[in-house]
């Protein structure tokens, strides 16, 4: 899926690098000392300010609270809100939310659990006004925010309890809308999505003061939060205006949200069937329709509702109705989910992923590519190498063939950005290509998209596999229903329990056939681990938090089977540069989702004809290239190109090019599930190891080199004069910025069973679930490491083949494996750091190579944006690790000298002689980073994220 950076859903901070701004001591008419930030911001006249005021670290009693000074620009006619987060994403952490309604602000408390309206927040936190002022262009509050650096929302709980440490940040995000709330007055209103964001880090030690008891003071007079039940709205947690008390509900919810009605009657209540698939994506529905041939009885649940016109769908712009068309199945519309995901993303997730019919591939940009034959060789076990898998990738694109040519008339509209890119990549030596006809030639190659895209709209597996499947009377799909948790028998599956998600969904038990019956999770890379913990299946950590928000719904704990889900989570690591040139102009594909040219929407209507018919937003090219590292891995890069603006470049004329660093890269993730049952990313699977860091600088190096071909192409982000190696020093390692939205690993297969010493796999090579008899899974979570492209072909491609395996596989009783006589250790705790996995697991299946093992901390708390911070290093340290682009059609082993390569200390950034130009200036001490509150301008306070960034300031150690 293309993450655009500069556009989110509501709450979905996005932040990637840091931005020039002013700080400094400011002291406001109550005489508070705040460490004050001024930054910029597109919405309405001037920037916006926040700063922070601490208690001095030796008052206790006032850890969790600060006093906050808040200064926002007021907008346009349609007016604004400001967002502030508690944590760096606006995921998963305490949101305090500010507005106008007329002479009066607004506050109130939200949580966003993931890509969805946030909800009213249910826990304790107090909001107390000690003056507020608004004037023509600005709203100005200063306030007591308590019980703020903690949250627990219905169960899902986090922190970021500011330090006592003198080199402490404190992490900081915001965001800004053009729209304010749909109801102004109310202080439970729905938002909109937000326009601008960022995030910054606060020097801790400069923003504690010995006066901060007596400045609280001031504050409007509060009680403790008393004791209430969340209504079902949340009408209840409010802040409401300024000037009042804001005080939030005892949480009492349960940890689930409130399901949709049920029917009066389970219709399949009397009914078995041989086998039921959970999830209707690019995994469950090839399935479904594969194991239906032969007659067997399939049923196949979707969470969400239908998605294309095809099947029901309903979701579409004004200038769609009187078609069977959807938002879902016109190509140029599909970008649109970053701008408006209400009702599609899933609400429970702290990522972006599709809870409809089709799953990723209803909402992605229909990239369609053969796999790389090193994919499968690299990552799978036996059995599933490339020459094992070629009969199913024969067969994935005999039911989707690709296009590069989407529009019916076969030209290729718009097609500057491809000239301008392919253009300066062929003066640098690389080789133009049709990628899906020699999907093995992925180094120094470039290609036009090859999308699944049919008769100009969106094609895949709903147009194909689920197509056929729906001619058999065997085959029944049920949509609007969600599948919490199988039902066990010890180590044998006799159904599953479905709730309804929306109208029309179903509740109660379902069942497959007795002793036969086989069911099948395709939930994918966040939904199956779900559906496994809740039912029993997990590290003991996970079956833990579960059985807490459950209660007796969980499984006994006797029953428990201890495999390592969640770890390995893996996704392709996404770094983007900005680039203009005179010959590109920007389509505005965002507005023509309401208001598209009349032009374009009647070719489309009539002749599924024009831009209209290609991939938002104008997908251009797309190229690869391999990079040898110093561990002798060779790692995988592909580069998309698309026309549009991005990190503050907002010219008609820039393009965005994202750096995917994929197969070969070592860092793992984790995703754990939390007590209110949303499923989050407590370890991010982004360059947690030096040799993916120099891939990436080595990759960027060569892109810059490659480019440089063409005098006219500009490189804007990163900004003139900045190194490598200070560009990737200053970018943050969080989901919403690093993120390519192409989750996996999530429940790992290979034949060293999970349930024994250092064993790292959750399914075997059968695709079954470890410790169970006719448990299995097929989807993105089984991969065990990232491929090369984006994976939909791959997810079908295996799915094809594991329907013969799992028809084929008979139902054993495994009772005698479910403890295991060595069970998964709990938590991480001896994980490798970086990787998510347990101890001993090392590297893909091609490699003896493994990583060190050292301590990571546990995630019983965990945030949606994981920050890592890198330190540079003094010019003494000797030990490097480089990395070095592969010569096409060269060997790893046969890399030559000549080859300009990046190299970096162990635990941080060094040039080589000769490779980088030198940064100038040196890294801040300790005692730099943290400056006396003197009034003076300061700048190691800095804003190290969002959209607006154009200077060439670097956040401190931390940030």
């Amino acid at each position: 899926m293309v993450k655009i950076t500069n556009i989110a859903g509501a709450l979905a901070l996005g932040a990637s690098t840091a931005s020039a701004q002013t700080f400094k001591t400011y002291t406001d008419d109550n005489g508070i000392e705040f460490w004050q930030s001024t930054f910029e911001t597109s919405v309405g006249d001037g920037d916006a300010q926040f700063g922070l005021a601490l208690p001095a670290a030796s008052q206790s009693g006032f850890e969790e609270e600060y006093i906050g000074h808040l200064v926002v620009p007021k907008g346009g006619d349609a007016g604004t809100w400001m967002g502030l987060s508690h944590m760096s994403g606006m995921t998963s952490s305490l949101i305090l939310i500010s507005w106008l309604d007329g002479d009066e602000i607004m506050t109130s408390f939200r949580y966003a659990s993931g890509y969805t309206q946030p909800d009213i927040y249910s826990g304790n936190a107090t909001l107390s006004k000690i003056s507020q002022n608004i004037n023509d262009t600005h709203f100005e509050l200063t306030y007591r925010c308590e019980g703020c650096w903690s949250w627990d929302h219905d169960g899902a709980t986090g922190d970021q309890i500011p330090a006592t440490t003198s080199a402490a940040a404190q992490i900081v995000g915001w965001a800004q809308a053009t729209q304010a709330p749909n109801s102004p007055s109310d202080a439970d209103s729905d938002i909109k999505q937000h326009d601008d964001d960022g995030i910054f880090g606060a020097a801790v030690a400069s923003a504690r003061n010995s006066a901060y008891t007596s400045w609280v003071s001031l504050a409007t007079a509060t009680s403790a939060p008393a004791a209430a039940t969340a209504s079902p709205t949340g009408s209840s947690n409010s802040t409401g205006s300024a000037g009042s008390t804001g005080t939030g509900a005892v949480a009492t919810a349960t940890a689930s949200a409130t399901a949709a009605a049920c029917p009066s009657t389970n219709t399949m209540a009397n009914t078995t069937w041989d086998y039921i698939i959970v999830g209707g994506g690019a995994g469950g529905i090839p399935l479904a329709d594969k194991l239906s041939e032969d007659g067997a009885s399939v049923l196949l649940i979707e969470k969400g509702p239908a998605s294309s016109g095809r099947w029901g769908g309903t979701m579409k712009p004004e200038w769609l109705v009187g078609s069977n068309l959807t938002r879902f199945d016109v190509p140029g519309l599909d970008n649109e989910i970053w701008k408006d995901s209400e009702g599609i993303a899933c609400e429970d997730y702290s990522v972006m992923a599709g809870c409809v019919l089709g799953g990723g591939t209803a909402v992605n940009a229909g990239l369609w590519w053969k796999a790389n034959p090193e994919d499968f060789d690299y990552n799978f076990p036996e059995g599933w190498k490339s020459s094992d898998m070629q009969s199913a990738v024969d067969r994935t694109f005999e039911r989707i063939p690709f296009t590069d040519h989407p529009s019916m008339d076969g030209i290729i509209y718009k097609p500057q950005g491809y000239n301008v890119v392919s253009g300066a990549l062929a003066a640098a030596g690389w080789q133009n290509v049709t990628a899906d006809e020699v999907p093995g030639k992925k180094n120094h190659t470039f290609s036009r998209p090859n999308h699944m895209f049919s008769n100009g709209e969106r094609g895949g597996p709903m147009a194909t596999y689920l197509v056929s499947a729906s001619e058999r009377k065997n085959f029944k799909l049920l949509t609007n229903t969600t599948v919490p948790r199988v039902i066990r028998d010890g180590s044998h599956i006799t159904g599953v329990e479905t709730e309804a998600f929306l109208d029309g969904g179903m509740c109660g038990e379902i069942n497959v056939t007795p002793n036969t019956g086989k069911v099948i999770l395709s939930a994918g890379a966040f939904g199956t681990p779900k559906i496994l913990f809740r039912s029993g299946i997990g590290p003991q950590d996970q079956l833990e938090v579960v059985q807490e928000a459950e209660g007796d719904a969980m499984v006994s704990s006797s029953d428990w089977i201890n495999l390592p889900v969640g770890h390995n989570l893996d996704d392709h690591t996404n770094t983007d540069v900005v680039i203009t040139h005179p010959n590109v102009s920007f389509y505005d594909f965002y507005g023509a989702y309401n208001n598209p040219i009349k032009s374009d929407a009647e070719s489309y209507l009539s002749e599924r004809t024009g831009i209209l018919a290609q991939s938002a937003p104008n997908l251009s090219v797309l190229f690869w290239e391999e990079i040898l590292g110093d561990d002798g891995i060779v790692r995988q890069m592909q580069y998309t190109a698309r026309v549009e603006g991005g990190h503050g470049i907002s010219s008609n004329q820039s393009m965005v090019i994202s750096q995917y660093l994929g197969r070969g890269k070592t860092s793992r993730g984790r995703t754990v599930i939390n007590g209110a049952l949303d499923m989050t990313v407590s370890q991010t699977p982004y360059l947690n190891n030096e040799h993916d860091l120099a891939a990436v600088a080595a990759g960027i190096d060569s892109l810059k080199a490659a480019l440089s071909k063409d005098p006219q192409i500009n490189i804007v982000f990163p900004a003139a004069n900045t190194s490598t190696e200070d560009f990737l020093a200053d970018y943050a390692v969080t989901t919403g910025s690093r993120t390519a939205n192409h989750w996996m690993g999530s429940c790992k297969m290979g034949p060293d069973s999970g349930l024994v010493d250092n064993g790292t796999s959750v399914v075997d090579t059968n695709t079954k679930v470890y410790g169970t008899d006719n448990l299995f899974v097929v989807d993105a979570s089984i991969f065990p490491g990232m491929v090369s492209t984006n994976p939909s072909a791959l997810i079908v491609a295996v799915a094809e083949k594991a329907s013969g395996l799992i028809a084929d596989a008979k139902v054993e009783s495994s009772s005698n494996q479910v403890s295991g006589s060595a069970p998964f250790p709990l938590g991480n705790s001896t994980s490798p750091q970086g990787t998510g996995m347990p101890s001993g697991t090392g590297l893909p299946y091609s490699t003896g190579v493994s990583l060190a093992p050292s301590a990571t901390s546990t995630s019983s708390k965990c945030t949606s944006d994981v920050t890592i911070t890198r330190t540079r290093q003094a010019s003494s340290q000797t030990a490097v690790i480089s990395a070095q682009a592969v010569e096409t059609n060269a060997k790893p082993a046969a890399s030559s000298a000549a080859h300009a390569s990046f190299t970096m200390p162990a635990d941080g950034f060094q040039p080589s002689n000769g490779t980088l130009p030198s940064a100038t200036g040196t890294a801040p001490t300790a005692s730099s980073v943290l400056p006396t509150a003197t009034g003076a301008l300061v700048e190691p306070w800095g804003r190290c994220g969002g959209k607006g960034y154009s200077g060439s300031s670097k956040c401190a150690d931390g940030w």
